[in-house]
């Protein structure tokens, strides 16, 4: 799987923080325009159709979900629209937008939400007990894996914006 030439008109940080290109704050965020690169390769590359292990529609709604948990209401609104156009099943689009898993029948998209809400609720609780119940649910380890580092980028991203919207925000003042 490759990863596409970075498209700086296409940069997600970018386009949910509200930083028009030439901006002062567009700038400064892009005086390091490796992390820029590194951090939409990463959006790219774990929201790639072709990343196996875990549905495209799974892996929208994961991130719906830790966006909603963070109260992140333009980042779940991005997410959702994805999962919307995917289309990931109605029912459990209901399910990550409401933050409650529980409603899931057992199986791999409940445990995958549980895990979510064990790492970004409460991350001690995401030890090898809520881990071993990954697989339980029919999901590899490599998808584990995967799992966890789409988790801790949608949590790194979420960050990153409103970091920046707070900037903006005061350069505004």
């Amino acid at each position: 799987m490759s990863t596409p030439a970075y498209d700086i008109s296409k940069d997600v940080i970018d386009q949910l923080s509200g930083l028009d290109a030439g901006s002062p704050l567009h700038s400064l965020r892009h005086q390091r325009e490796k992390v820029a690169v590194a951090s939409q390769g990463s959006y790219d590359t774990l929201f790639d159709p072709a990343l196996a292990g875990i549905g495209l529609d799974e892996r929208l709604l994961v991130a719906l979900y830790a966006c909603r948990l963070a109260g992140a209401t333009d980042l779940a609104a991005h997410y959702r629209s994805r999962a919307q156009a995917v289309p990931a099943e109605a029912a459990q689009l209901a399910v990550a937008d409401s933050g409650e898993p529980e409603q899931l029948p057992p199986g791999r998209l409940r445990a995958m939400l549980e895990f979510t809400r064990a790492l970004t609720q409460r991350p001690v609780d995401g030890d090898k007990a809520a881990i071993e119940k990954l697989p339980a649910a029919g999901i590899s380890t490599p998808a584990v894996v995967a799992l966890s580092q789409l988790i801790a980028f949608v949590s790194y991203q979420l960050r990153v914006v409103a970091g920046l919207k707070a900037m903006r925000a005061a350069a505004a003042q």
